[in-house]
């Protein structure tokens, strides 16, 4: 992996965390993501199950984990499966792990190859009280592709039809939202890199570039610090581009007068940082595009002081929209009025502003997590404002990460530009 080691520390707690979650005499079985395929004999990228990864720390296809922890036998605990590699397969696609760097990897000292787990687990299964599989229950999801994790429940409950089933999707919610201090590490240098890429466009962005030279640029700055790319599809957005919340394209050039919105944002051993940024074209903000940036900026701000412990998710959004919705007032585009006789299930302010303000961000950037906890210490946000006036063909947004901490929080993005003083002053050196 491009990645430096991360350390078998973090797995060992994190499963050890998990363990303590249990019913007793429980049984745990995750699988590694599918290869997925393209046409021909053709396949995309591989992007491990998320949940595996924080288990394990294995980067690799066809992994299974089983954990027993009260299984008689002290060596059946843990165990991790693992393709088993070849010469044929070391010669067209790479080496895959050895048991002993797998060992070194996890933690897990129990190592057999995937074509072995049908033997091996027969022996632990009967010994089980219930079985905790995984399935994808973000809300967000709507997904109709069948994953390795679906098959497996279907195969599962065709071999043993009478064994209890339990969910291991919110066991795993609960504890990835809390960030271990390995983890933040792992987020804050995605963050570092990250900032290497947004300065390299400070200079670089000009009339009549293209946005995919912009992507390239970012692309090229993400890589050579050990990041595999973007932690997601890049939006450059110019124009009245910025007004498409999801514009993906990044085929139009970039106009003399425009601002550029730029959520873009480098992954770093899977962990995926998000930044948003909206900069001139041409270096120079008109007075209506400054305006309408410190609205979005004094939003961004008063909405990152309420990232503390205690808050909770929907009241924490209904504040930041009454903020918004002062800001709006201000910039001409929504009246009292338009509050006054607003349906509250869709307010005025959701014209201009029609997203959420902040949501889980770690393994995956839309992070697992539960919208009715309480915010506490360890868990990291996005805080991301933003208005979007098509009728003008201008969008602004702002995003930064944010760690709540015992103390009120921590912004792992502070040292990105972000006053448009500052970006303007970069720009123009």
């Amino acid at each position: 992996m491009r990645y430096a080691p991360i350390g078998k520390e973090l797995f060992i707690e994190n499963r050890r965390r998990l363990t303590q979650l249990l019913k007793p005499k429980s049984l745990v079985i995750l699988n590694s993501n599918d290869v997925m395929p393209t046409n021909a004999d053709g396949s995309m990228g591989f992007k491990q199950n998320t949940d595996l990864f924080y288990l394990t720390g294995v980067d690799q296809e066809e992994t299974i984990l089983v954990l027993s922890p009260e299984h008689p036998d002290e060596k059946l605990r843990e165990i991790l499966f693992l393709r088993e590699t070849s010469e044929t397969i070391a010669i067209w696609e790479g080496e895959k792990l050895t048991k002993e760097q797998a060992r070194e990897v996890t933690g897990i000292k129990t190592i057999y190859w995937t074509h072995q787990y049908e033997t091996v687990v027969r022996n632990i299964v009967f010994e089980a009280d219930q079985v905790y599989l995984n399935t994808n229950e973000h809300t967000r999801n709507d997904s109709q592709v069948q994953t390795r994790e679906t098959r497996f429940v279907n195969e599962f409950r065709e071999k043993y039809p009478i064994h209890t089933l339990a969910r291991l999707a919110p066991l795993m919610h609960q504890l990835r939202a809390i960030k271990q201090p390995r983890e933040i590490e792992l987020l804050q240098k995605a963050c570092d890199i990250t900032k290497l890429g947004f300065e390299r466009l400070l200079t670089f962005v000009k009339p009549g570039v293209q946005e995919f030279e912009i992507e390239a640029e970012l692309l090229h700055e993400f890589v050579r610090n050990r990041s595999k790319g973007f932690s997601y599809q890049p939006i450059i957005a110019s124009g009245a581009n910025a007004c498409v919340l999801h514009y993906i394209q990044n085929d139009q050039p970039c106009k003399d007068g425009d601002v550029l919105l730029l959520d873009v944002a480098a992954e770093y051993a899977n962990y995926g940082a998000d930044l948003t940024r909206s900069i001139p074209v041409n270096g120079r903000f008109t007075k209506r595009q400054r305006d309408v940036y410190d609205a979005v900026l004094r939003v961004f701000k008063a909405a990152k002081g309420m990232l503390v412990p205690g808050n909770i998710w929907d009241e924490y959004h209904l504040e930041v929209g009454k903020i918004m919705e002062s800001e709006l007032i201000g910039l001409g585009l929504i009246t009292k009025d338009d509050i006054a006789k607003q349906d509250p299930d869709t307010p005025a302010y959701k014209k201009y502003f029609p997203h959420g303000t902040s949501h889980f961000l770690g393994l995956d950037i839309h992070d697992v997590g539960n919208k009715y906890r309480r915010f506490e210490p360890g868990m990291v946000f996005t805080c991301e404002p933003g208005i979007y006036i098509r009728e003008e063909g201008l969008g602004i947004r702002l995003e930064n990460d944010i760690l709540i901490t015992e103390n009120g929080n921590l912004d792992l993005m502070a040292h990105i530009p972000i006053e448009a003083e500052e970006i303007e002053e970069l720009m123009n050196r």
